[in-house]
């Protein structure tokens, strides 16, 4: 790839981000639960609200990051260290479209079901847009594909293994944290967890060959 197709995937991937992390605050302002990725850090901001979802995101992301460099060692390659910054970005994003979101109502639980499934749409969009771009992973799914590498087992069976992992630590803070009660970690989860994949998939047929079309095309030359 040159210059011109790397700068143009990487403006691809912010704009993912924004997307994504529009997609969290939705189903987050539904308050019936978030995707299982960010079910931990949505418990830890329940618990420690002085810091906000998007702060506990950064926080969670980089613990993964960390997790990534134990796991893999001198294998770990350097231009990874890109997801710390892309971390803050997302989590940045993520408190501007809890902003955003927090003029919405939700006084029903019909709309709060709206509100997840709208988000898992957005979500899916922008994760959609991250696969195309094809630049750099998330931190969630970077660090699934370490433990896949190194353990030499199935990257699709390893995310599955990672969201239930998190759902289940999610539940665990929430009973320690909440007198044996569990929030944060509900129905908006198991949907955004059995629906999200199919939206990046469906998003990803549609989108990859336009999009790569533009992500490719040569750069105009100048007019005389």
């Amino acid at each position: 790839m040159n210059k011109i197709e790397i700068a143009k995937r990487y403006v691809l991937f912010i704009i993912s981000l924004f997307f994504a992390a529009l997609g969290v605050a939705f189903t987050k302002h539904g308050e019936l639960g978030v995707s299982p990725i960010s079910s931990v850090a949505n418990v830890m901001s329940y618990k420690f609200s002085n810091l906000s979802l998007g702060t506990w995101l950064i926080i969670w992301n980089c613990f993964l990051i960390v997790g990534q460099i134990l796991i893999l060692r001198k294998k770990f390659q350097l231009i990874q260290l890109l997801q710390i910054p892309l971390s803050f970005l997302f989590g940045w994003f993520t408190d501007l479209g809890m902003w955003i979101v927090s003029f919405i109502p939700v006084n029903t639980y019909p709309i709060r079901i709206v509100m997840v499934i709208a988000g898992i749409v957005i979500l899916g969009f922008g994760i959609a847009l991250a696969v195309i771009a094809n630049v750099i992973m998330n931190s969630g799914e970077a660090f699934v594909k370490a433990v896949s590498d190194t353990f030499n087992k199935e990257f699709g069976n390893v995310k599955i293994a990672f969201d239930v992992l998190c759902v289940i630590i999610s539940l665990i803070l929430s009973l320690i944290f909440f007198d044996f009660t569990i929030v944060g970690t509900r129905e908006g989860t198991i949907i955004s967890a059995l629906l999200t994949g199919l939206v990046v998939k469906g998003f990803s047929s549609k989108l990859k060959e336009p999009l790569n079309a533009v992500l490719t095309s040569p750069a105009q030359p100048k007019q005389q």
